[in-house]
């Protein structure tokens, strides 16, 4: 089967099912298994980048200073 002719079919799977099928893809060419996939429903932390005191304040000057008028 090629990859032109399993595409209609996937397009008409469900949300749900084509989440499943992604994943079960993935699998199948990375099965690593320390790198766990996103769960549904859970909360997960992200860094976020920490700036100087005044950063922002100096960012919207030199904005400012930029734009004409």
């Amino acid at each position: 089967m090629t990859l032109s002719e399993i595409i209609p079919d996937a397009r008409n799977l469900s949300a749900a099912d084509k989440l499943r099928l992604i994943r079960i893809l993935a699998d199948e060419v990375d099965p690593e298994p320390d790198i766990a996939p996103l769960q549904h429903g859970r909360t997960y932390t992200l860094a976020t980048p920490t700036f100087e005191p005044g950063a922002a304040e100096a960012l919207m000057r030199e904005l400012q200073a930029g734009s004409p008028g």
